[in-house]
């Protein structure tokens, strides 16, 4: 089962158990209804700061969604085996601005930060949109260089370089120089 069928089919259990409406969820969420119809039918990936929107208006932890096996002890994710590809990309075909996410923690039961290898594919325009979610977000750049807007600043960073920020700010991460990039991410949101 690809992922995208995944979360959204584990976001309809559960939003049907708390016996919530789709359009209750959507309102709760800031969403469009035919969004999270997407999401949970189709199999669309939620972005990164929807998923996090949806997650807080069920009152529960994002891993909610991503885990696939839970542990109570440590969890090691040895190199090359990260689990879980998560991919987010935008719609629009001219931009092509691609993530992709993986888990270093999907087994860790009751975590409280997600862990992510992030690999970033440039995009073709720069008028990028800006998002923002409740929590925190730690960015160490492993290759590459990125850029990230976030409020009425932008920040540049390149191998080595890491920044920590408030998400609720309204930001976005994407590739610098027009090259792939690779960092390593770490949300915190709290539920």
């Amino acid at each position: 089962m690809k992922q995208g069928n995944k979360i959204g089919k584990k976001i309809k259990e559960y939003r049907e158990f708390r016996q919530i409406k789709r359009e209750d969820l959507a309102l709760k969420s800031n969403l469009d209804v035919t969004q999270l119809e997407y999401i949970e039918e189709k199999g669309t990936v939620p972005s990164l700061g929807h998923l996090i929107k949806i997650t807080r208006a069920l009152g529960v932890r994002i891993g909610t969604f991503l885990d696939d096996l839970e542990s109570v002890g440590p969890v090691v994710v040895r190199g090359g085996e990260g689990k879980s590809t998560l991919s987010f990309s935008t719609k629009d075909p001219k931009n092509k601005e691609h993530l992709n996410f993986y888990s270093l923690a999907p087994d860790k039961a009751g975590r409280h930060m997600e862990p992510f290898m992030i690999d970033i594919e440039p995009a073709n325009k720069t008028d990028y949109k800006l998002s923002s979610h409740e929590g925190e977000e730690f960015i160490f750049v492993i290759e590459g260089a990125i850029e990230i807007n976030y409020g009425k600043n932008t920040y540049q960073l390149t191998k080595g370089d890491s920044i920590y920020y408030d998400s609720i700010v309204a930001h976005h991460l994407h590739a610098g120089n027009e090259k792939p990039a690779k960092i390593l991410g770490v949300v915190y949101t709290p539920y």
